[in-house]
Parts: structure tokens; sequence; C-alpha cells
């Protein structure tokens, strides 16, 4: 059963091909699933599979203990992209992962798509996991 603040973030969402979206997913009750190794690397490995690829190009990613950041830029259904993340990831784990919805942001043209990866992949440094980006594992960006 959908929760009233999960209605509130499908308010007004929409699938704009062309335009890349900062994405974020949260575990269930922000369990750090993917402090395993082995969930990690599911999670970052399904970033390149087929199926998430006929819904836009990844431009960056990073995999945190209890949720993911996601830089998309959409040629397809942004829900349907989640929905088909999320669902592949809970295949690896081998149980249920994620909290229901999502929180999504459409960059503008005018924003600095690099500045907005830049900031995706830095979240580990943020949160004081490491000290260099290089330390962390669980992130990628297409400008590498």
């Amino acid at each position: 059963m959908s929760t009233p603040g999960y209605v509130s973030l499908r308010k007004g969402r929409l699938s704009l091909p062309g335009y890349c979206y900062h994405i974020t997913m949260c575990t269930r009750n922000r369990q750090p699933v993917f402090l395993d190794y082995l969930h990690a690397r599911s999670a970052c490995r399904t970033f390149g599979e087929k199926a998430i690829g006929r819904y836009g190009a990844t431009q960056a990613f990073v995999v945190m203990p209890d949720h993911v950041h996601w830089l998309l830029q959409l040629e397809g259904d942004l829900s349907g992209a989640v929905r088909v993340y999320k669902s592949k990831v809970s295949i690896a784990v081998g149980q249920p992962v994620w909290e229901d919805g999502f929180h999504d942001r459409a960059l503008r043209h005018e924003d600095n798509i690099r500045q907005v990866a830049r900031y995706v992949v830095a979240n580990p440094l943020r949160a004081g996991l490491v000290d260099e980006i290089g330390q962390y594992p669980y992130w990628d960006a297409i400008w590498l």
C-alpha cells in the first residue's frame, strides 16, 4: 500500500526524453544492504545491463550503504527505469531491498552535468566513508 509521502513524490513527475535526471533510491528502512561487497557490486553491475540501457544512458552513479544516486540521461520512462533497476538489484541480492518510490530532479539545460556528476560521486567523501574518492569502489562516471 502506498504511503501519502510516496504519492506526493509522484505528483508532477514527468519523463522527458533527452533530459538528465538525478535519481535517489533508498533501501527499506535505510538498512545498510550495500555494506556487503557482493550486494554493492551487484548494484553497480546492474547499471550496465541492457534492460537498463533501454531507458537511457547512465552518466554517473554511486552506491552508498543505504541508498543509490543515479544520473541518467533519459530516453524512456523514468519510473520504468527505476522499477527495472530496483527489481534487478533485489533479484541479485535475493531479497526485497528498496523503499517504495524514489526522488528525482530533472536537470535544467543550463545545469552543468559534470558538476552534478561530481556531486553524485562525491557522496562517500561527504558521508565520511573515505578520505579520497579513489578509495571508494562503488561509483562510476562516463567522464573517466
